[in-house]
This record gives structure tokens, sequence and C-alpha cells, in this order.
């Protein structure tokens, strides 16, 4: 291996660039916040440019199209986990997870309401508590980090806190939609219908003509669901979550919706010939499409960080509090109890998966950083004083990180075969 290969891997291993990408913005933003924003609002491509109404800024790039291939590779991972002999197949599986999610959404809520009603009164009161949305979602990047240091690459914990994190993150995005609508893009869900809904027909349609490139999955059904969430006034970063599941997957058939029987066959037919390679695995458009982009992407969540997490320290008060203790304490609460109670119910956790294990993963989710911070420049207009101290709380939840590192050594969570 190359000295560059290496050094790649472990930039990749520790997520080092996104965790850099975070230092650096907390250091510009506060040795010269007026040069951190003219940086994250520049104007690519002149004054004036934009797109379906949106100006093109770094901001805009990094977030609403950047992010597109973050997420798509997040959804690569659940989608492989979703097929047969995956830690969230059959089905049944992923209902634990989405029950965790919604305690991840319900707990730090009730926390944040809570909180506010015990430190806020009156007129601060009423614009405070507008910021309950805030602590709902998990920054999916640290929080997959956290999960493969803590429990090891293989361990269906890892999993299960990516579903969980990229559903209570689609919830978030929903909740700005909905509750923080921008007054110039008001929500308009029926452009989903007309846009992303055919996107996902023509994935369809491609796969089963026999589609084997990544590529023109993103260029024709990923544009088109593009145009089709920024137009409902949804996040975009979201855009390929729908159509990644479509690309054909690790089995001699379709992805996701191949029957267990045939990927049965295709594991006989390898043992038979074990000479022969799994082509269909190695060379699956699905997985070219994590691949060929996991590199840059990994990268690139630097300028993610850069852009998202510049809050000044001296942005502090009883706010900072709140937010941080409906991250850490809320999802503890949240997950643990809906996840808990869904298995004593029958919707069991995964397989490898216990109270411990669980009770790690709701730390982890606390980790609500970038994407917290997106939320609460939502929630709190530029020049409310309540702007700077909430994201201060969401740069403190990357403490839930080293809390959970700290959790897995004591209960002894690792997978030790990763």
């Amino acid at each position: 291996m190359t000295g560059i290969k290496k050094f790649t891997n472990i930039l990749q291993e520790f997520s080092l660039p996104l965790i850099v990408g975070v230092i650096a913005a907390l250091v510009v933003a506060n040795v010269d916040h007026h040069l951190y924003e003219s940086l994250v609002e520049y104007e690519v491509f002149g004054h004036g440019a934009s797109i379906l109404g949106h100006h093109v800024t770094a901001h805009f790039l990094i977030n609403d199209i950047f992010m597109v291939f973050f997420f798509g590779i997040a959804a690569k991972e659940i989608t492989e986990a979703a097929l047969p002999g995956g830690d969230l197949n059959p089905p049944s599986k992923a209902i634990n997870p989405l029950l965790g999610t919604l305690g991840g959404v319900a707990g730090p809520v009730a926390v944040y309401f809570l909180m506010t009603g015990l430190l806020y009164s009156g007129e601060e009161y009423t614009t405070v508590i507008n910021g309950w949305g805030i602590p709902t979602a998990t920054d999916i990047a640290l929080a997959w980090l956290i999960a493969r240091l803590v429990f090891g690459n293989s361990h269906p914990a890892v999993n299960f806190l990516l579903l969980l994190a990229v559903a209570d993150d689609a919830i978030g995005l929903g909740i700005i939609a909905v509750f923080y609508p921008d007054p110039h893009h008001l929500p308009a869900p029926e452009w989903l219908l007309y846009l992303t809904v055919p996107a996902m027909l023509i994935a369809f349609a491609m796969r089963k003509f026999g589609v084997k490139q990544w590529f023109p999955y993103i260029l024709i059904p990923g544009v088109l669901s593009w145009l089709g969430f920024i137009e409902a006034a949804l996040h975009p970063a979201l855009a390929l979550v729908p159509i990644v599941p479509f690309l054909p997957g690790p089995t001699h058939d379709t992805g996701l919706f191949t029957a267990e029987d045939e990927v049965d066959e295709e594991i006989a037919a390898h043992k038979a010939h074990p000479e022969e390679p799994h082509e269909h695995h190695e060379h699956s458009a699905l997985h070219n499409f994590e691949h060929n982009l996991k590199l840059p992407v990994d990268l690139g969540l630097f300028f993610f960080a850069f852009a998202n997490a510049g809050v000044p320290f001296s942005s502090m008060n009883a706010v900072t509090w709140i937010v941080l203790g409906s991250l850490l304490a809320g999802k503890v609460i949240g997950i643990v109890t809906f996840s808990a109670i869904g298995d004593m119910l029958g919707a069991k956790l995964p397989d490898g998966m216990g109270l411990k294990h669980l009770f790690v993963a709701s730390i982890i989710a606390g980790l609500g950083l970038t994407v917290a911070l997106f939320v609460a420049g939502e929630a709190f207009p530029d020049g409310s004083p309540f702007q700077g101290p909430a994201k201060m709380g969401a740069v403190f939840s990357a403490g839930a990180g080293l809390l959970a590192i700290v959790a897995g050594k004591i209960l002894g969570v690792k997978d030790q075969e990763s």
C-alpha cells in the first residue's frame, strides 16, 4: 500500500476532514466572523446567480448539492443492510430502529419543552420554545464514525444507528419545511408527486431494462428527484434516498427487490465454484456508486463542517444548555424507551444488539452538531439573541462522541472480530 493510500485511509477511517472542518470553522468564526460569513456566503458564479430562486452561494453548493451524495451513500448502506442476510432483513427488523427514531425525536422535544419552561417565561419563553426542532436531528457523518469506533465496522448497531440517523434527519428536515418555512419558498409537497415519484419509476424501469452503471441513475432520476425536493421546499440533500435502492445491487438480479431464494442460489453457486469472483457484487452499480464517490465525499465533509460549524464562543446563555441537554438526555431517554418497548412487544432489536448496545447507540445519536446547527439557523433568524447560543449547544453536543466511547469501553460493546 502506497503512502498516499495509507494517508487517505487514515483520513477516511477517522473522519479527519469533518473534524478539521469543524475546528477550522470555529477558529475562523472567532478570529474574524465577517471573513467567515464572506467565505460561506461567497457567490461562486457571480452576483445574482440562482437556481430555482436559490442564490448559488458556497453554502448552497455544499449543503444542497454536495450533501446529496453523502446521504446517497448512507442510503446505500441501509439498502444493503435491507437485502436478504442483512441486519435489517426481513423488513420487520427495521421496525425497532424506526421506533427508536420516533423516540429520538419525541424525547429531545419533551426535554426541550421542560427545560425551557423551567428557565424562561413570558415573551422570552414564546421565542425560545420555537427552537424545539433543533435537537431532533443527528449528525450522520460523526455518528457513523463514532459508531464504527465504538462497536466495530460490522456490528449490527452501526446499521441500526445509521437507519435511525437518516430517518430522524429526514424528520428534522421535514420539520424545517413545515414549522420553519422559508417565506420565499413555502412547502409544496405536490412537487414530489410531479417529479420525485416519476423519478423513482424511471429508476425502476432503468433497472428492469438492465442499466448496469450507477451514473445514469444519478444523472436522470437523481436530478429529477432533486428538482422535486427543492420545488417542494424540502431539503434536496435527501434527493437520492428514494433513488439509490433501485440501483442494481450485490446479487445476480436487481438490488433491493431480489427474492431471498435467488440470493441463496448465488451463494450456493459461489461455494461450488469459489474460484469464480462475485462479479455481480464487486461490479454492481450499488457497489461502484459508493466505491467511486466515498473518497471525494469523505474529503468534502471538510467543507460541509466548515460551512455549518462557525459559531462565536461568546454566544452562550441558557439556550445553550437547553439544546445540549435535549440532545444528550432527550435522545437517550426517547430512543431507549421506544426501542425497549418495541422489543418487548415483538419488534425485536437486530440480532447481536442488547440493551447495553442500545444505550450506547442512543448516546451517539445525541451528536446533533452540523445538522442541529442547520436547524438552529432556521428556528432563530439572523440577529436573534438566541441563534448563537443554540448553535453553541449544538457544537458542544460533539461531546456525546467522547461519552459514547467511554460508555462503550465500560460496557464492552466492541465487536472484537471487526
